[in-house]
């Protein structure tokens, strides 16, 4: 499953030092460390304790744990939406993502220079708002012309359905508002994905603070809790230099006693992989056994077939049923014979929604 979280900001907020940061994020069971794909690319491992007490309890030959893939783009200005700073092919990146993780510089430092001198970290969410708003008004306002002669030519309840939807879009994005703003009926959902709108996208605000701000945040910070109220947002509060530091510990315990002193109980890099998991709707279920346990990543919402079309497509062609184990009794008991003597396996059907932390094992015939 190739879901892609962009980070996006201005210039020196901090995006490559919080890239950085996640180049050297490692599972916690085993050494699976960063791997890049193609330039300012990584697919990074999510830290979960699950696995490193399933892996602990079935002592598997190898244990793979669950990646999401985390685009740094280069920082856009003022004019991107016109082409300005390789504004198209920056903007152009963003539409390939699936969520933004957009970076604002929350600290004063006079070392650190500011494309606009001063530091105001709601001015600049709004740059980047506009930029990519005026980029959706572009692409509404081309696809609206299309589709209102469709519209008129004919009694083609579709094209009227997409007019009314274009419409509010573009009278919001008119307004100075985000696409994510505009309230979609369910019916129409998939039609206002298909468009690819950049202010559509979720997204999570990452306020880089000083390590003195650490962990709730300062002024700056309260400034764009305050400007994101009536947005469908999160937040997140994260000192990338301090980061940076914690991440060439390579000894677990230095890395705790560092947290420890800050008054955390993990890193702002653990918290930022999992916001970015979460922000793609992604969960994890497991299949466990000696070769291997591994982390399977799935849309939630996803059923018994689609989470075995993950592992290959054959295993959701001839899904017969799927073998669930629920982690909770699978710790209890120590073992998949132990849950199966105790009568803790389900049979499900194809109906069946996976759970977030499922054991799973799939029957199919092909």
């Amino acid at each position: 499953m190739t879901l892609k979280c962009g980070i996006v900001g201005l210039p020196n907020v901090g995006k490559s030092t919080l890239f950085n940061c996640l180049s050297n994020a490692k599972a916690q069971a085993a050494n699976f460390p960063f791997c890049t794909i193609e330039p300012n690319i990584g697919m990074i491992t999510v830290p979960d304790e699950r696995l490193n007490r399933l892996a602990a309890l079935v002592n598997p030959a190898r244990v793979a744990p669950a990646t999401v893939e985390i685009a740094d783009i280069a920082g856009l200005v003022r004019g991107a939406s016109k082409g300005e700073g390789l504004g198209n092919k920056f903007l152009g990146h963003i539409r390939e993502t699936d969520a933004i993780i957009h970076v604002l510089r929350c600290f004063d430092d006079g070392n650190v220079t500011h494309v606009d001198t001063t530091v105001d970290p709601v001015r600049d969410k709004e740059t980047i708002d506009i930029e990519l708003q005026l980029k959706d008004l572009e692409t509404v306002e081309s696809r609206l012309a299309k589709t209102e002669k469709q519209a008129k030519a004919g009694n083609d309840p579709e094209a009227k359905r997409l007019m009314r939807l274009l419409t509010a879009y573009k009278e919001t994005l008119l307004q100075g508002k985000s696409a994510r703003t505009v309230e979609v009926e369910e019916t129409d959902r998939k039609m206002a994905a298909e468009l690819q709108l950049l202010t559509n996208k979720p997204i999570l605000y990452v306020c880089n603070v000083d390590e003195a701000a650490l962990p709730d945040g300062n002024h700056y910070v309260e400034q764009v809790r305050r400007a994101i109220a009536t947005e469908t947002a999160e937040l997140l509060v994260i000192a990338a230099a301090t980061e940076a530091e914690i991440a060439e510990l390579d000894d677990p315990e230095e890395r705790q006693l560092f947290l420890a002193d800050l008054g955390l109980d993990e890193s702002g890099v653990n918290k930022l992989i999992h916001s970015a998991y979460s922000l793609l709707q992604l969960e994890t279920y497991f299949t466990a056994g000696p070769k291997e346990v591994k982390a399977w990543t799935y849309r939630r919402g996803a059923k018994a077939p689609q989470a075995a079309g993950i592992i290959h497509s054959d295993f959701e062609k001839g899904f017969i049923r799927a073998e669930v184990i629920k982690y909770q009794d699978y710790i209890a008991l120590g073992s998949e014979q132990a849950c199966r003597e105790a009568g803790k396996i389900d049979i499900e059907g194809k109906d069946y929604v996976v759970t977030d932390g499922d054991i799973m094992h799939f029957r199919f015939n092909v």
